[in-house]
């Protein structure tokens, strides 16, 4: 497949405008859907604008100055999803976590150097392996082995430490929970889970929000109780 797209073919998920070059670069198979991610190339020279070129931006990766989620990454087409951590090393020395605003864009947010590390990933799918351990998919494409016994169910999330996948805190989606909206109308909102509401068909179960909405389950992202355990706010995005 080639690493290229028709600009008017980019998905909605991106924020760049639709006139311009006619040729984007697509992100590469790997952890994120192609709708749900962008590649590197577009989070350094759009989004953040700290090169200009598409050679600027290769210079930048090949000294090992861009960090995904913990890793030295030297491929500007690494697709970049939803709650994916970026840091830029020394003399920049920032990092930013991407999540989507209201309009269902994915964007930066700027997060400090002790939550570098730190990512949280809901759980996707489960089942058992040879072993009898129990793998989890994550919603990046990540796999983890744990014990049958711990608890761990679809639709939870996990606080994880970066790059070893270390799982620090378990959030489980439960009532009174606070969740982010991955999709739909109230895409990019936070709100508190009130019930789940499971459906007996080939529908999809329901999460109803003390807020007044409700949106299919595989939206549902806990992030917390009271307040999100690592920084979402958009409002420090660039």
């Amino acid at each position: 497949m080639t690493l290229r797209l028709k600009r008017r073919a980019a998905p909605r998920t991106w924020t760049i405008p639709r006139k311009g070059t006619r040729w984007v670069l697509r992100p590469r198979a790997g952890p994120h859907a192609q709708d749900q991610s962008m590649p590197l190339l577009h989070v350094l020279r759009d989004l953040r604008k700290i090169v200009r070129t598409t050679r600027e931006a290769r210079l930048l990766v090949n000294a090992g100055q861009v960090r995904v989620d913990g890793e030295v990454i030297h491929d500007l087409a690494r697709g970049i999803g939803l709650m994916d951590t970026v840091s830029l090393a020394a003399p920049l020395d920032e990092h930013y976590r991407v999540v989507k605003n209201p309009r269902g864009k994915l964007i930066l947010v700027a997060i400090p150097p002790n939550e570098a590390a730190l990512k949280i990933g809901r759980i996707r799918s489960k089942q058992t392996v040879p072993g009898g351990q129990v793998q989890m998919t994550l919603h990046d494409g990540r796999n983890l082995l744990v014990a049958p016994d711990s608890g761990y169910h679809v639709g939870d999330t996990l606080k994880m430490e970066m790059p070893g996948q270390k799982v620090l805190d378990h959030l489980p989606l439960a009532p009174g929970r606070l969740a982010f909206v991955s999709g739909g109308s109230h895409v990019g909102q936070l709100a508190h889970v009130e019930r789940i509401e499971v459906r007996n068909s080939s529908q999809p179960n329901l999460v109803h929000f003390k807020e007044g909405f409700a949106t299919t389950k595989e939206y549902v992202f806990v992030v917390g109780e009271n307040a999100p355990i690592l920084t979402l706010t958009a409002g420090a995005s660039r």
